[in-house]
């Protein structure tokens, strides 16, 4: 069945882990032969606000009820596909977006992409009204549809699980290093626990030859409005403190999947320091396993469900000697290294976007041939 998808998300130019899952989804969805176009949310200030194309309807947060003709727009596709964060919509907890699904006439895939345990009470409503709405609902773990199941009144028939989606970089060649290459990318802000990974290194002196450590990526857009580049200036700080600054190379860019894929294949072990409990979705933690890459991460929901006996090591929260214990393992146990890749490839055909992209495309046949149409829609 040819479907025509209307996406509604941030996009490129935005860079942001929502804009670059939306424009990977959009793209493979279309080399399936099907056709489509995207309703662009402009969120930030300092958002690109051209087009690019594919892109026909831009709705920015500072137009009154923006929400009515970006709906106007999905309702001309056949399908619409909605990314969901509490932060990227107007209104109080990305309100707006409620408004606009209840305004669809055509069938929806709400992509949920965090799902709280503890919500406010506003948060927890908002989400279980979009799930009531929507025609189906996706999560990219087991977790978050367990999560979603326990703490929210949802209907559980409309929930699918399908992986985040990953680039196939398991062929793009790698090139050698002189040291050990640990390896750390995505955008950077408080949180993302480059500081204890930093103290970790600082414990791997003495392996022969030493570690080096890349750190890539830009400082979040919305830390730099709130805190500029103080979070990044701190790391330096404490890098030079530990004596390791000069084995810690920050790439401040945002990486085209050619470049990225190069780094990824030069890494010995990625290493997901991340502060949050709460993460169910992880980009970066699902490229690394789909491109066989050792992973060293703290106990956050996703590591916990694709590691666990999988590709990589887990280890608490905030806690250096943990993660320099993790990564000296893998780095002097070829054997090792060898098994956790090995672990990853079952996994790997399944995480690749071609294969995810193929079940959204099938959800959506399943919501297009029902005539699945939202809530407000059936009451009427």
């Amino acid at each position: 069945m040819t479907i025509r998808y209307g996406f509604l998300s941030t996009h490129p130019p935005t860079r942001c882990g929502l804009a670059t899952f939306n424009s990977a989804l959009a793209a493979h969805l279309g080399r399936a032969g099907t056709v489509g176009g995207i309703v662009r949310v402009v969120a930030a200030s300092g958002d690109d606000p051209r087009p690019l194309p594919g892109v026909v309807h831009t709705w920015a947060a500072t137009t009154p009820a923006g929400w009515r003709d970006s709906a106007e727009v999905l309702n001309t596709f056949d399908v619409a596909v909605i990314q969901h964060e509490y932060g990227i919509y107007p209104g109080r907890d990305g309100g707006e977006v409620l408004s606009l699904l209840r305004r669809l006439t055509v069938p929806s895939i709400v992509v949920l992409h965090t799902v709280l345990t503890r919500p406010s009470p506003r948060q927890k409503s908002l989400l279980e009204q979009i799930v009531a709405a929507a025609g189906g609902v996706v999560t990219s773990t087991t977790a978050a549809h367990d999560r979603l199941l326990l703490g929210y009144a949802v209907d559980a028939a409309k929930i699918t699980v399908i992986p985040h989606g990953a680039s196939d970089f398991a062929g793009v060649p790698a090139s050698p290093r002189p040291q050990p290459h640990l390896l750390t990318w995505g955008l950077l802000g408080p949180g993302k626990g480059i500081e204890w990974a930093l103290r970790g290194l600082a414990r791997l002196q003495k392996l022969k030859p030493a570690p080096v450590y890349t750190v890539a990526g830009r400082t979040h857009p919305k830390v730099v409005e709130l805190h500029g580049e103080a979070y990044r200036a701190s790391l330096h700080q404490l890098g030079a403190t530990l004596g390791i600054g000069h084995r810690v190379f920050y790439e401040p860019a945002y990486l085209d999947d050619a470049a990225l894929g190069a780094l990824i294949r030069s890494a010995d072990v990625v290493v997901l320091p991340y502060d949050s409990t709460e993460q169910v979705t992880s980009g970066v933690l699902v490229e690394a396993v789909a491109a066989r890459i050792p992973v060293v991460a703290t106990t956050f929901p996703h590591a916990v469900e694709l590691l666990t006996d999988g590709p990589g090591l887990l280890v608490p929260h905030k806690n250096p000697a943990a993660l320099a214990t993790a990564i000296r393992r893998i780095l002097t146990n070829p054997g090792l290294a060898a098994d956790l890749r090995e672990h990853a490839s079952p996994a790997a055909p399944t995480l690749r976007w071609p294969a995810v992209a193929q079940r959204y495309h099938a959800l959506a046949e399943t919501l297009a041939a029902a005539g699945t149409l939202p809530a407000a829609m059936v009451r009427s």
